[in-house]
């Protein structure tokens, strides 16, 4: 495949956040058979079949400081234009200095500045090609905290448009975003789905209990001073990514809380019961109509705390919340051990994939997602998940889902039948091998 027998994925971001650029590395690794090194910042750690590798080589660069508060408010903007430099120069000396020159550089974008522009003028420094792995448009995201009438924007706009240009070869997630590249941009991508590797897979029953004895302290920890998640309970599943503006998390809250009014006067029970003669009742055998809920959301994100006291003033009896970050070997599993996911992304461009919708489909999960222009190329109404635009409709599927449950859930158990279907009909290394590795292959012979 290649001549220097090396590529290197770049990623300005947290590399154990950035899964499918981990997938990337495996499969040039062990598909392509290349020594590869990932230039990328540290924090999360990376799943163990990409740090057990003896091909792949991971270079960590420093991170430009989160926060900045010990500054002025007049010296923002100087900030603002002296980050992209500092991280530009970085990169350049990562990639022209600290690893082997490589066949190709296969960078992840957004982010677009200084990524593209540091790759373009590394590959023409090193004689190697140039890759684009389109997941999103950078400019989209930022006009979601600056306003698309900004003039930053307009600027990020030009540069990601001119030096996505630049590449030898492009790849992209949905068709709907091979479109607009080929109509607007005059870049031809080519389509290269999430597919959930190997290790997503539905749980096995002694790895549900061997899972949950490691996460009991979290379990066990109510947000608030006392929630109906000490019991035994449904658990339905949200993973929440690293937080972005374009997850609406209030959606879920609000669907909570219809959750629990409407089963309380569906079931006629009174929130001033205490809710350990509930439990006992539970335990006694006595058998409810729609489940007590408990929803796991795993993240780093920036706003976790804050929601984390709404939660705790929500006051909810038959819904708890738990909060955890969970390990790459662990959060499959968690994905395995749920009955339902719940996807909040909705996409600033409109034309991108949640891959954790991806993630849950490759463990037998169904899945309820926030419905968007190109959701449709994933999510299959009435087969493998439902989509719902506002808090009243989610609650209204959460109803129809779980009623009856466990027992007499039927339309939940074809979901999931159609979720296993679906997850088991693709993997990412067939994927990989079909439609990432031809490109690859030929834009090196090219170079």
């Amino acid at each position: 495949m290649a001549k220097r027998g090396r590529a290197c994925v770049v990623v300005l971001g947290d590399l154990g956040r950035s899964p499918r650029m981990q997938y990337h590395a495996l499969s040039l690794a062990r598909q392509a058979s290349l020594k590869v090194d990932i230039v990328a910042y540290g924090g999360s750690e990376p799943h163990s079949a990409v740090l057990e590798n003896e091909s792949i080589h991971i270079h960590t660069m420093i991170q430009w400081p989160k926060h900045s508060h010990s500054l002025p408010k007049i010296l923002d903007p100087l900030m603002l234009l002296l980050k992209p430099i500092i991280q530009f120069i970085m990169l350049l000396w990562f990639l022209c200095i600290k690893v082997p020159p490589p066949d190709a550089f296969i960078v992840q974008n957004p982010p677009s500045v200084p990524t593209l522009v540091a790759v373009k003028w590394a590959s023409s420094l090193r004689q190697s090609a140039f890759i684009v792995d389109w997941h999103n448009f950078g400019y989209t995201l930022l006009g979601l905290s600056l306003g698309r009438s900004s003039r930053f924007v307009s600027i990020y706009h030009w540069l990601e448009k001119r030096y996505g240009q630049m590449a030898n070869g492009s790849l992209c997630v949905t068709r709907a975003m091979q479109h607009e590249l080929a109509q607007n941009w005059g870049i031809k991508a080519t389509v290269l789905y999430d597919q959930p590797p190997e290790f997503f897979h539905p749980t096995l029953l002694e790895e549900k209990h061997k899972l949950f004895c490691r996460l009991n302290r979290y379990l066990c920890h109510p947000l608030g001073v006392q929630d109906c998640g000490l019991g035994e309970m449904t658990k339905t599943k949200h993973y929440l990514q690293p937080r972005t503006p374009d997850e609406d998390f209030g959606i879920l809250l609000e669907a909570a809380v219809m959750y629990d009014r409407r089963v309380a006067a569906l079931l006629d029970e009174n929130d001033s019961t205490d809710e350990g003669v509930l439990w006992k009742e539970i335990s006694g055998g006595k058998q409810y109509l729609y489940p007590r809920l408990l929803f796991i959301i795993t993240g780093k994100g920036p706003e976790k705390e804050k929601y984390e006291e709404k939660i705790k003033r929500l006051n909810l009896k038959r819904v708890a919340f738990r909060t955890m970050w969970l390990s790459a070997e662990d959060y499959p599993l968690l994905l395995g051990s749920a009955d339902l996911g719940v996807c909040l992304h909705t996409s600033s461009s409109g034309l991108d994939l949640p891959m954790k919708v991806v993630d849950m489909f490759g463990c037998g999960l169904p899945v309820c997602a926030v419905s968007f222009s190109c959701i449709d190329e994933l999510v299959k109404v009435e087969k493998n998940g439902l989509l719902f635009s506002s808090s009243s409709e989610l609650a209204d599927e959460l109803l129809m889902l779980f009623r009856g449950f466990p027992d007499e859930c039927d339309y939940l158990k074809s979901l999931k039948n159609g979720a296993l279907e679906m997850g088991s009909s693709a993997r990412w290394d067939s994927e990989w091998e079909e439609h990432a590795k031809p490109l690859i292959s030929e834009v090196i012979s090219k170079t």
